[in-house]
């Protein structure tokens, strides 16, 4: 169902401060309901689905929603039922959730934190939905993720890359089936050593928020490891659109390899800028320069058209995937919208089915059931092959892939090319390398 059909609930008399923090109508109070936060009723339960629909992310948001509204339809026993067909988990039948019709209400985040944590807090205060999901930065992921452990709902992170969100900033009610910058350099590494060689000098443009520390830190890390040498790294702001001034100096600093830690818009507009400046021709060291982008998606590629030839990366999840799974998601989205869906469509679209499961098979919607079901829980047919949610940080372990633009597209959505699938194991690492506590779940009351 879509929002412009969804009544927005009124508030009603505000009542005490919930125990986690936020003062809620008395509607929403846990005490008058099953002792947590936004107990629905009988006949339907509210999801909220905070995206960036403006902003440099707002791409991948308006995919992310795409990805939201498939999955309820899916969840409400229509369409042709995706996923629902190829999980290894049987008990989402096209019933809702529990018994219960799925509906939902959409925010903005802006790619921003503090107008995604007030559309949150709007979604659970007002319309009284009981899980938050969505978002395409790690910053608002962060800042999300933590509001909702404050109120007592399940937060399951949409495109979150950052190693903080299930490292030092994770959180019991909290979530995420996306890989982070950890895995993108331990996937990353052993291919760039093998066609670049292991005597390189690196430049890396970083997009100032947490996100891009931790990747800049994953790749330098992995590189390091292995030989080549950082001459240089530079914040950029998340809000810049003209990268001229951030790329006029590669060439003269003694690098041979840009890495741009930036993603979405930012990604486009510095891979333009490094393309005009000549850089994709240049020689450096007598060797030839190279660019890479640790995070791909294919909306970025498509945004930035030619330039992406060639190009390693890594990415979450391709649609060009032959696996069972894959293929019912990538028929089921493209006959709805006409295209195949991104990587962050595929893990929004999971995570509301993972948190649909856990409730079924958990036979609550109190987040702390919720969330025991889904810890340590292993499945498969989502993509990815099989997978794991770690118990200790909440964070999923799969297949990571390592890709690069294609030489020759066939279409403007193949562009581009899977060439090492990075086994779950080999990404793997201990849950305390980047600190944080889980602490204790909220169910609110």
């Amino acid at each position: 169902m879509s929002k412009s059909n969804f009544t927005r609930r009124g508030v009603l008399k505000t009542g005490a401060v919930a125990g986690a923090g936020l003062t809620l109508p008395t509607y929403l109070r846990a005490d008058g309901h099953a002792g947590f936060t936004n107990a629905p009723g009988d006949s339907e339960v509210v999801l909220g689905f905070n995206v960036p629909q403006t902003g440099p992310y707002a791409d991948e948001g308006a995919d992310e929603l795409r990805a939201y509204e498939l999955a309820v339809e899916h969840l409400n026993g229509g369409g042709d039922g995706g996923m629902l067909n190829t999980f290894s988990s049987k008990v989402l039948d096209g019933t809702g959730i529990l018994g219960r019709e799925v509906k939902y209400v959409t925010g903005d985040t802006q790619t921003k934190s503090d107008a995604a944590r007030a559309s949150a807090r709007s979604m659970i205060e007002k319309d009284g939905a009981i899980m938050i999901t969505g978002g395409s930065s790690s910053g608002v992921a962060v800042a999300v993720q933590a509001l909702c452990q404050e109120a007592g709902v399940i937060f399951m992170a949409g495109l979150t890359h950052s190693n903080d969100t299930t490292g030092k900033d994770r959180k019991a009610n909290g979530f995420r089936h996306f890989f982070n910058s950890y895995m993108s350099g331990a996937a990353l590494a052993p291919i760039l050593g093998a066609n670049y060689g292991k005597d390189r000098k690196a430049y890396h443009l970083t997009a100032d928020y947490n996100w891009g520390y931790t990747t800049e830190e994953a790749v330098r890390t992995s590189t390091e490891a292995m030989g080549w040498e950082t001459v240089a790294a530079v914040k950029t702001p998340l809000a810049q659109t003209d990268f001229k001034d951030y790329v006029a100096p590669v060439l003269q600093s003694g690098a041979d390899v840009l890495v741009l830690n930036h993603y979405g818009g930012n990604m486009v507009n510095s891979l333009t800028s490094a393309v005009q400046f000549g850089l994709r021709e240049a020689q450096a060291n007598g060797k030839n320069f190279e660019i890479i982008v640790p995070l791909y998606s294919r909306l970025m590629a498509k945004g930035a058209g030619e330039n992406v030839k060639g190009i390693f990366g890594s990415t979450n999840w391709h649609w060009s995937l032959t696996d069972e799974g894959s293929k019912a998601f990538v028929k089921s989205f493209g006959t709805k919208y006409g295209f195949p869906p991104s990587q962050a469509a595929h893990t929004c679209y999971v995570q509301t089915l993972l948190y649909a499961d856990a409730a079924e098979r958990a036979g609550t919607f109190n987040p702390c059931g919720i969330a025991e079901a889904l810890e340590g829980f292993e499945f498969d047919g989502m993509g990815n092959g099989k997978t794991l949610y770690r118990a200790e940080d909440h964070q999923c372990f799969k297949d990571v892939l390592v890709v690069k633009g294609k030489e020759n597209p066939t279409s403007e959505f193949d562009l581009l090319e899977i060439v090492e699938v990075t086994p779950a194991a080999q990404v793997t690492y201990d849950a305390s390398i980047f600190g944080g506590d889980l602490g204790t779940c909220n169910p609110g009351a």
